[in-house]
């Protein structure tokens, strides 16, 4: 058996409880491996593709054709994609776009994370939908339960914040607001976000001390997005629950799952996740309705919210869940969805304004 062939040529996706499926294998040459996940954005291939927190993941795209327009130099949100790998209905192999400089097979193969092309979408999607937590291996032959089990106990082992995060602290000049940004996972819009309103920004590795961050005096704290249950992350909220009392604060995604951790909340798996570009979502302030972009598998459970020190501010218009928190007397906001929107609509991007606003009140300092 050979997983580990570079040529194009027939691929299959095993699922665990043995389901095979099969289509044309591109890019890795080597087996991809992990939870299987469906996005359903119209487009945004490339930034689900460089995203971090698809790290571990093999994602399923429902819209039909993808590859259309390429791939090009400005739309990465990370230096290299972390996911496990694609599945797709029809990869589009001669894109056409003025930006686009490679095709997404090109990058596969360049980057060494298999796509497997062909192949039922509808029903994988529905798949997911119906059983929640699924895991597979996309390989160019069929495997043996016990061998995705393996490659499971495998994935178990990994650290998928930390394969992601930054292994040093980077510094971005500015002349407002100096933000420390916690990288999770960190997408480039987050930093892109900050940057274009100002913002002098460091950005230092997941497992940064309270005194480490401290001693880069900043005037805001950004905990990111990133890969995984949050509730990995359980030993370090102690470290950083310091931070978040000490510096006004947002977190966005898994660090919006992280605030409530470290107040004693808990979170859960969706029954699927939401990964999209197109999810409602209420202010419970104002009523107002916003379309955002969505990439999470994990919630925070309302029931376990001390509500003395965390309030709801944003739910899900589809299912209820909790979108964001606020605290009720420090300035810690939090959201679930991604008001950097890449991809997907600009609705929510007043959230870092809000942040800065946040930093100005507490007496942020200006940088001349």
């Amino acid at each position: 058996m050979n997983l580990y062939n570079k040529s194009y040529g027939p691929g299959y996706l095993t699922l665990e409880d043995g389901q095979v499926f099969t289509g044309t294998l591109y890019g890795a040459p080597m087996a991809g491996f992990g939870e299987v996940v469906f996005q359903t954005g119209m487009t945004g291939y490339q930034e689900v593709m460089t995203d971090p927190s698809f790290a571990g993941q093999i994602v399923t795209f429902t819209y039909p054709l993808i590859g259309n327009y390429g791939i090009n130099d400005v739309d990465n949100e990370a230096l290299r994609p972390a996911l496990a790998g694609m599945l797709v209905s029809e990869l589009c192999e001669q894109p056409s776009h003025y930006r686009g400089k490679y095709s997404l097979a090109d990058i596969a193969e360049h980057y060494s994370f298999p796509i497997l092309a062909g192949v039922d979408t509808r029903t994988i999607t529905k798949l997911v939908r119906s059983e929640g937590d699924v895991f597979g291996v996309i390989a160019d032959c069929p495997l043996t339960v016990e061998q995705v089990a393996g490659f499971r106990t495998k994935h178990r082992k990994k650290s998928l914040v930390a394969n992601v995060s930054r292994p040093q602290t980077e510094r971005f000049s500015g002349n407002g607001e100096h933000v420390v940004v916690l990288d999770l996972g960190m997408k480039q819009s987050i930093l892109d976000a900050l940057l274009a309103r100002g913002c002098r920004v460091t950005v230092v590795p997941f497992d940064t001390t309270f005194a480490q961050l401290e001693a880069l005096q900043p005037d805001g704290l950004v905990l990111t997005n990133g890969p995984g249950d949050p509730a990995d992350l359980r030993n370090y909220c102690s470290e950083w629950r310091k931070a978040v009392e000490r510096f006004p604060t947002l977190g966005i995604c898994l660090g919006h799952q992280m605030i409530a951790l470290m107040y004693g909340a808990q979170t859960g798996r969706l029954a699927y996740g939401h990964r999209g570009s197109n999810h409602p979502v209420k202010e419970l302030n104002s009523g107002k309705v916003y379309i955002t972009s969505q990439n999470h598998g994990y919630v925070v459970k309302e029931e376990t919210l001390d509500k003395r020190q965390l309030t709801v501010t944003y739910r899900n218009v589809n299912d209820g869940t909790v979108e964001g928190l606020r605290h009720l007397e420090l300035p810690i906001m939090s959201v679930q969805f991604h008001p950097e929107a890449h991809p997907g609509p600009s609705d929510t991007s007043f959230i870092f304004d809000q942040f800065l606003q946040m930093m100005r009140i507490m007496g942020a300092k200006h940088y001349a």
